[in-house]
């Protein structure tokens, strides 16, 4: 088992239950970004503040520094000089990431102009080409905007990973892998969202920035 999956569970030993839907959700989004693919994020509330904090450990150094060197630097060097130097060693390596709920004027425009239970699905069907993961986060794992979405994402082909409660609600028959937090309450589940995507950021992280 992955090192940080088993830091995972000796700290919240009832996640044991999800490791294999991590696991499944690890291979396809790893492979996802290995073919130069994006992911979109969505959710609303607290769930929405989740999708901008994967955001945020995906396109910089989350817990390993992520130096940009090789052929980029070199580039900018040439092109740049010192400013060059220093613009290639201020930036990080980054996995491509976007949260679908932080566009707060496309998020209003279309709400008040079309429908709000659409605004993310009209943002995936806007960006979104197959081979992208969407990651939809929904406690009730009901939110219509979000299952409006995921139903968007897999017309468009892209790969859907779900985060969820127990019962998994409607995105648990929608999603490619629906990772199912083992509680009821809304902050509880929550809570297990955020070990869990931390966990697969850092997994994530490492497959591509492990410095050897």
């Amino acid at each position: 088992m992955n090192k940080h999956l088993e830091l995972m569970i000796s700290r919240c030993p009832e996640l044991e239950a999800c490791v294999a839907d991590l696991e499944e959700a690890f291979q396809l989004w790893r492979e996802s970004f290995a073919s130069g693919y994006k992911t979109l994020v969505c959710g609303n509330g607290g769930s929405a503040a989740d999708s901008e904090h994967i955001v945020g450990e995906l396109m910089k150094g989350f817990l390993l520094e992520r130096p940009l060197g090789g052929a980029f630097f070199k580039q900018a060097v040439e092109a740049f000089g010192d400013h060059g130097r220093y613009l290639a060693s201020h930036l990080q390596g980054a996995l491509p990431t976007i949260s679908l709920s932080s566009h707060t004027g496309l998020v209003t425009a279309f709400g008040n102009d079309v429908t709000f239970d659409t605004v993310y699905a009209q943002q995936v069907y806007g960006y979104g080409v197959p081979g992208d993961v969407l990651i939809a986060l929904s406690t009730s794992g009901n939110s219509k905007n979000v299952i409006n979405a995921i139903q968007v994402a897999t017309l468009r082909g892209l790969v859907t990973i779900g985060f969820t409660g127990s019962s998994g609600g409607q995105m648990a028959d929608l999603c490619d892998v629906t990772i199912r937090a083992p509680h009821q309450e809304t902050y509880r589940i929550q809570e297990c969202h955020q070990a869990m995507y931390h966990t697969l950021c850092a997994m994530l992280e490492e497959a591509f920035f492990e410095q050897t």
